[in-house]
């Protein structure tokens, strides 16, 4: 008795850091030990977590998140956290976190602010012509959900996404190409804040 006890208490401890539906045969031991000793403490077990400098990878493109990844390991890309963090990983287990991400169901939450949240959408689908802003649809798609190398921008934390965008208009961050980087160096604070708003509160 007091054996299967046991059993069924690690069953279901094991169940709670690592979502059945998300597990398949191809993610290794290897994989589940790096989410629940490091990914899980800022991203949470399914990636549903995030912060304005930790992100939410939960639904994430999963060729999008190998390149991020390779990109922290291989330094073209820095982070206090990240770089420490990838520097032991090789291109199986990057690419087995990636896809274990990016098959977990996202998350979005209702924009706070209608106002910011209607800027944020008529930005996203027109641009800033003026400006030199293209619309962000163009390349992240109608639904913000991305492509292959784009990441997904729908449900992402507004924090992060404003985080980013500060960073690409001041070239602290030139990892994915010289594109965002004029595209945000184009726009004001108050736009920032206003397609974060609105891209946080897609599903």
């Amino acid at each position: 008795m007091k054996l299967k006890n046991a059993i069924v208490s690690s069953t279901v401890l094991f169940a709670i850091s690592f979502p059945s539906f998300l597990l398949g045969a191809e993610t290794s031991q290897r994989t589940r030990e790096v989410i629940d000793s490091r990914c899980m403490l800022c991203h949470g077990p399914e990636g549903e977590r995030g912060s304005a400098h930790y992100p939410r990878l939960a639904a994430q493109n999963a060729a999008y998140l190998v390149k991020q990844l390779r990109d922290f390991r291989d330094g073209r890309r820095t982070s206090e956290a990240m770089t420490g963090l990838t520097s032991d990983l090789n291109d199986r287990d990057i690419s087995e976190l990636a896809e274990y991400f990016s098959k977990s169901p996202p998350q979005s939450r209702p924009a706070r602010n209608a106002v910011e949240a209607e800027l944020g959408k008529k930005i996203y689908f027109e641009g800033l012509p003026v400006a030199g802003v293209s619309a962000c649809a163009a390349c992240h798609g109608n639904d913000a959900h991305g492509t292959i190398e784009l990441p997904r921008l729908a449900g992402q934390l507004p924090s992060y996404i404003e985080t980013q965008l500060m960073k690409f208009a001041t070239r602290e961050r030139t990892n994915d190409g010289n594109v965002m980087n004029v595209i945000a160096s184009g726009l004001n604070d108050i736009e920032k804040r206003a397609l974060a708003v609105y891209l946080g509160s897609l599903h």
